[in-house]
């Protein structure tokens, strides 16, 4: 059901000669004011019409304008191929937005967005802090912010890391079902027992289990040394404007300072920065639309543009 909310304003027609209070209005402002107004009244059809296809009459209500405004306001949109109309049917969203939403989306750089909220949360914390996503069945780093602490956080921009016993790899399969989840457990538990893999902490397939529906209701995950002996950290999850969870930020420590405490505690600052970071990539606080393509936890690329070795390379010295 279409709401009822009016979103425009309200039906003025100042007039240009209209004086201002304490003198005459200089030369040049009131068209100006009134390009502003009708700026602002353009996008207020384009924001009711996203919400479905709409006849002018009820357009014209929603808005609180006259038809005939409204009318013309809708007519210029659809010549600029920002709206579509059909006749029955009334007004939609036109092509042209598709091509500037295919154009945000080509420009948005997941690494560019994110350093400034990762520095961030480096500075807030003193600790490392990583941005990662899913590729090939891997964590991928795409980021790394050391802290000022003198840990040697042994993680590098371009590795790959395994997903069950990372924080950031089930930050970012907290979306999945549990049988992906098994899937990804055994599989890696199994390439863990071959000859020269590194040892990692032993967890049962139940306890893991449990774990992950712990992370899910809270919505962020641990690694507690599983990964790296002497190494925790707390993740959570970057979605997309579709909901879709893309990458994950954690901070990672040692132990010494990474009290059960002090991880729930980091779980505020950690989620914050998370939710930024999606903020940046469209998403607007709603619930994911889907889980993760099954190409990012197989065979598919995944793959996002590396931040530049150099770039790294400053951030350790800084």
């Amino acid at each position: 059901m279409r709401s009822t909310r009016i979103t425009g304003r309200p039906e003025q027609q100042p007039s240009p000669a209209e004086p201002r209070a304490g003198g005459a209005e200089p030369a040049g402002e009131a068209p100006a004011r009134l390009g502003s107004q009708t700026l602002f009244r353009g996008l207020d059809v384009i924001d009711v019409v996203a919400e479905g296809p709409i006849k002018l009459g009820e357009l014209a209500a929603r808005l609180g304008l006259t038809r005939s405004t409204t009318h013309r306001l809708a007519s210029a949109l659809t010549d600029r191929r920002y709206l579509s109309f059909v006749p029955h049917s009334g007004y939609s969203l036109g092509p042209k937005l598709l091509e500037l939403g295919f154009r945000v989306r080509d420009e948005l750089d997941l690494p560019r967005i994110a350093a400034p909220h990762l520095e961030r949360l480096a500075l807030l914390t003193e600790d490392t802090v990583h941005l990662g996503i899913l590729d090939r069945g891997r964590v991928l780093y795409l980021d790394k912010v050391p802290g000022k602490r003198r840990v040697n956080i042994s993680s590098r921009i371009g590795e790959l890391q395994p997903v069950t016993s990372t924080g950031l790899g089930k930050a970012l399969i907290l979306d999945l079902d549990e049988d992906a989840w098994l899937e990804l457990f055994r599989a890696e538990r199994g390439e863990a027992g071959r000859p020269g893999a590194r040892r990692r902490a032993e967890i049962s397939q139940q306890e893991w289990l449990a774990r992950m529906r712990g992370y899910v209701q809270a919505g962020y995950a641990f690694d507690l040394e599983e990964n790296e002996e002497q190494i925790r950290c707390i993740a959570a999850p970057i979605r997309d404007v579709a909901g879709r969870t893309v990458a994950a930020v954690s901070v990672s420590s040692a132990a010494q300072y990474m009290s059960d405490h002090r991880l729930q505690a980091l779980s505020k600052d950690v989620m914050g920065a998370a939710n930024r970071v999606s903020e940046g990539l469209g998403w607007t606080g709603r619930h994911p639309a889907h889980p993760l393509a099954s190409d990012d936890l197989t065979g598919g690329s995944g793959r996002r543009s590396l931040p530049s070795r150099g770039r790294a390379r400053r951030r350790m010295k800084a």
